[in-house]
């Protein structure tokens, strides 16, 4: 028996090796959970947004990261102002129907399932249709603080332009 070790012996070796109590585990080390509904919706505030518009916070961004995230839902007609992101932003659209638009390019229509990179620092707005709500996640990444510059307002014209 000399050299071998029990199954069971080895069993409570490797258990104890493995565990990991909370008190050992740095407080900057420890994982984070935020309960959904546990954030306060707000409404867009209205230099930045035409219409109604509810943000719903996913996560804020934690030290070293730079990346938060919010669902932000628009009423029919409802849509963001112009604006860039210093490091881009990522958009998912998970219900309804609605429209994004770079400065200079086409007013494109966006639905449940797609994905809109907009790099950085370029001007663009997105919203709800006329007629249809839309909801998307936007994740972007700050930059000393700040992660969107808001400029004018998305005018009827514009919003209404080749529809």
């Amino acid at each position: 028996m000399r050299g071998i070790i029990k199954t069971s012996s080895l069993a409570v070796l490797l258990s104890t090796a493995m565990s990991v109590h909370s008190a050992d585990i740095p407080k900057d080390q420890v994982m984070a959970i935020t309960r959904n509904g546990e954030q306060a919706s707000m409404m867009g505030a209205p230099a930045n947004f035409v219409g109604n518009a509810r943000i719903d916070p996913i996560f804020a961004a934690r030290a070293p990261s730079t990346v938060s995230a919010d669902a932000v839902t628009f009423q029919p007609g409802a849509r963001s102002a112009w604006h860039t992101h210093p490091k881009g932003q990522t958009l998912i659209v998970t219900a309804g129907a609605g429209w994004v638009q770079q400065v200079g390019g086409e007013k494109t229509v966006i639905k449940p399932g797609d994905v809109i990179w907009t790099p950085p620092g370029v001007k663009h707005w997105h919203g709800a249709t006329a007629t249809t709500g839309m909801t998307h996640i936007a994740i972007q990444e700050a930059v000393d603080g700040k992660n969107v510059a808001w400029m004018e307002p998305v005018s009827e014209a514009q919003y209404e332009a080749s529809r």
